[in-house]
């Protein structure tokens, strides 16, 4: 198949997927950020893997959606960057916004990690 062919064929269910679910960590690791700039807290560590995660799962959705060459590597990098985001939200257990981060930073991770066996 070629990439012009590649890129008018349906997406699949997984990679439909995998598309909402980098979109919703996105969406909650813009939403965590911004809740710990408003109470001043989170180290430079976390908020390091929040901006970091935030980044690649959207760039990850948007080479999904257009059906890039390079989506599968960026969905391996994809599940590296919030693997490393939910263990850093982790490190915050009592913050119920944390706690939903890393939640959703994991489905996310697991998602990525099928597409990036996948053949797209």
């Amino acid at each position: 198949m070629t990439q012009q062919s590649a890129a008018a064929a349906p997406m699949s269910k997984e990679m439909q997927d995998c598309v909402q679910a980098c979109m919703a960590c996105h969406s909650i690791c813009e939403e965590t950020m911004s809740s710990c700039l408003r109470m001043g807290q989170a180290p430079a560590q976390i908020m390091g893997a929040l901006m970091d995660c935030a980044d690649v799962t959207r760039m990850c959705a948007d080479m999904m959606m257009r059906r890039s060459p390079l989506a599968t590597e960026m969905c391996a990098m994809c599940a590296r960057a919030c693997d490393l985001c939910a263990e850093a939200c982790a490190a915050m257990p009592d913050d119920a916004q944390m706690t939903r981060c890393a939640e959703a930073c994991r489905r996310c991770a697991e998602s990525c990690r099928a597409m990036a066996g996948a053949t797209m």
